[in-house]
């Protein structure tokens, strides 16, 4: 009789992205540019080669217009979605007070080694709004 085969366990991990991630990536909200932007702001992560451009416009100390582009991984790219979403018509105040965690739990998460995606976006906004000061 053959000695049967010993098969080591093992696992499989699979990166599994939320519903509203992929929507974000899929259906874009506010992608393209804004004509005639108050403040334009374009951010590479050197790590990943993810790059995003955010330009805004300003009225009466609100985000009046968002918009963004970017290139790079599906999160990072829900992200930007997400951001635009999520600070459109608020007060420069309240922009700047955005948590990462705020925005990732706007996606419905993010696996541990995609939380860039979010600083990204984050860091991109901040840099725009550092050109309206």
């Amino acid at each position: 009789m053959p000695t049967p085969l010993l098969y080591k366990p093992f696992t499989i991990s699979l990166v599994m992205y939320s519903v509203r991630l992929l929507d974000h990536f899929q259906n874009p909200r506010n992608p393209g540019e804004v004509s005639k932007p108050d403040a334009t702001a374009e951010i590479e992560n050197p790590a990943c080669g993810d790059v995003l451009r955010l330009t805004l416009r300003i009225s009466a100390g609100r985000i009046a217009e968002i918009r963004f582009k970017a290139k790079g991984c599906v999160p990072s790219m829900a992200c930007a979605s997400a951001l635009t979403e999520l600070v459109n018509g608020q007060t420069l105040a309240e922009t700047r007070g955005l948590k990462r965690e705020t925005l990732i739990a706007c996606v419905g998460g993010l696996p541990q080694a995609s939380t860039h995606a979010a600083q990204l976006a984050l860091d991109a906004l901040s840099a725009a709004l550092d050109q309206i000061d």
